[in-house]
């Protein structure tokens, strides 16, 4: 989920303790999966697969279930399904884009379930393009802040790439271009800083400010797509302040 930083840290925290921990594990051991199956299953010469399960790690997923996926993936184990990755485009409520990437090995059920979560949520559908060129791909690592403070990071990255390292109350979020989320992740490791994930994402270019009302019908949306099994993640260009977010609780 990427929108406002302040609803993005309370959807980190709610995944921890979040009664849908299994489909949040699945989505965790797919990215495994298909990292391993991309480039192999040797995260040391991976690093797409070193951060998948750096993030299902940090997410408790069992250490058992995530080798299995790296062994499927990487064909030393028989199994695994042939995933595919689709990206849908449509518009939510007050006109908020979102972008919805899916990871499925069945592309009609795919379809159907976001349709169906759209609809039933005052979303609708977009044709491709639409949407997607009001956000651009970044590679995006979440910090905790134990330890650690906005400076130390700051000097740990710049020279690596890094965009912009914004506070998310809990955690820092530093933002690159995509190309340079791998040289930003490792500056981070050698200057001994741990990090909770490394990852890229799509963060809009313009944002729709939203008042109480139009914030709880689009996170209910999200809620919905993100129930959908094939849905991995889900992007939108909204901006809430923290009095909003406070009032939506």
């Amino acid at each position: 989920m990427s929108g406002h930083s302040k609803w993005a840290t309370t959807k980190h925290k709610k995944a921890a303790i979040d009664a849908k921990r299994g489909k949040l594990f699945a989505r965790l051991i797919k990215n495994i999966e298909v990292a391993a199956r991309t480039g192999g299953g040797d995260p040391d010469g991976n690093p797409t697969l070193f951060d998948a399960i750096q993030k299902a790690r940090k997410n408790s997923v069992p250490l058992d279930n995530i080798e299995r996926a790296r062994k499927r993936g990487g064909g030393e184990e028989a199994g695994g399904a042939d995933w595919q990755t689709i990206m849908y485009e449509g518009y939510g409520p007050n006109g908020v884009a979102v972008l919805i990437e899916c990871l499925t090995d069945n592309r009609n059920r795919a379809a159907t379930e976001v349709r169906t979560a759209m609809t039933r949520n005052g979303g609708s559908m977009a044709d491709p393009g639409s949407v997607s060129y009001m956000f651009s791909r970044k590679g995006v690592v979440i910090v905790p802040k134990a330890g650690t403070n906005e400076d130390d990071v700051m000097l740990a990255v710049l020279e690596a790439g890094a965009e912009e390292v914004n506070d998310l109350g809990e955690a820092f979020e530093v933002v690159s271009e995509a190309g340079d989320l791998i040289p930003v992740r490792k500056a981070l490791q050698e200057a001994g800083i741990d990090y909770e994930s490394a990852e890229s994402s799509f963060m809009p270019s313009v944002s729709v400010q939203l008042e109480a009302e139009g914030a709880k019908k689009i996170f209910k949306l999200i809620d919905a797509l993100e129930d959908c099994d094939d849905v991995q993640n889900v992007f939108a260009n909204f901006d809430v302040s923290d009095e909003v977010m406070a009032e939506v609780g």
